[in-house]
């Protein structure tokens, strides 16, 4: 496999004339990484993070998936995190939201001084308490529940049922698409239309911060461009802090304030988004050129 020579379309979305395993990519991007100081991600977020891993290792039953990862991003700032196969980036969305085992280290969320270790709260209580919110890879809506009825279920914390028949009504206001579908079965939208309901999902809790998991997969160019504005209009104009994973390494820099490259459940490359785009080596591994 990493001797034959074919056109190829990866998972980054572009083209590459040489297609390589998963471990040539890890050692590539070993080689082009370096240690990278938490001095160097406080910079990224502004010296001023709104949310901050420190030292996390996790992973799955007594499996360790993160080696001690170190993460800041500030409010309203945009996080992709990039990388081959098995490099831990959904994991550390799962360690964040409590979906995984956390062996050491710590998630904080808060302004300045203040903030909060959540790392041993439910993913309930991150929802509730830390107004944190965790988007789906596809097909996690409920196919025979309306639209209207996937959006009452976003808000399944609140303390009447009131309370998330109102929340939904202002989703509806603001995605007039999904007003018109609100009574159609979730099964019969269109892909772009079940991302949509998948993010105004959890906007009905109005968190804080977005966890998105491959916000492109599975969708048509078309629909992949209209995700990316719902998500720049959420971050710019409704000041939503978002970190994200995404299968196309180019639309997420290009979209995304900071990026990091993992490798093997360890941050290898960090800068801004624009700046790994023009990174020739982030480019040849991960961009398609």
């Amino acid at each position: 496999m990493a001797d034959e020579k074919q056109r190829s379309t990866g998972y980054h979305g572009g083209s590459v004339d040489t297609v390589i395993s998963v471990e040539a990519v890890n050692a590539q991007a070993k080689a082009i990484g370096g240690q990278v100081a938490t001095s160097d991600l406080m910079a990224l977020a502004k010296n001023d993070p709104y949310i901050v891993l420190e030292d996390l290792r996790a992973g799955y039953g007594q499996m360790e998936i993160l080696h001690g990862i170190n993460l800041a991003v500030a409010r309203q700032q945009s996080l992709c995190l990039i990388g081959p196969n098995g490099a831990g980036k959904s994991t550390i969305l799962h360690a964040i939201f409590g979906f995984n085992n956390v062996f050491s280290g710590s998630v904080k969320v808060g302004d300045g001084d203040t903030k909060r270790d959540i790392t041993k709260l439910s993913a309930q209580m991150k929802l509730k308490e830390a107004g944190i919110a965790y988007i789906l890879q596809d097909k996690s809506v409920f196919p025979g529940m309306t639209v209207e009825e996937n959006l009452w279920m976003g808000g399944f914390l609140k303390d009447e049922p009131k309370q998330a028949k109102e929340a939904a009504e202002k989703v509806f206001d603001k995605y007039p698409r999904l007003a018109a579908r609100r009574k159609h079965q979730a099964k019969v939208l269109s892909g772009g239309e079940r991302r949509l309901l998948e993010i105004s999902r959890a906007l009905v809790m109005n968190p804080e911060i977005l966890l998105v998991d491959e916000p492109s997969i599975g969708l048509e160019p078309r629909f992949i461009d209209m995700v990316f504005d719902i998500l720049h209009d959420l971050q710019h104009n409704e000041g939503k802090t978002i970190l994200m994973v995404e299968q196309n390494a180019k639309k997420g820099l290009e979209f995304a304030d900071i990026g990091y490259v993992l490798v093997s459940g360890e941050l290898a490359i960090a800068g801004p988004g624009d700046e790994l785009l023009e990174n020739p080596d982030v480019g040849r591994l991960f961009l398609g050129g």
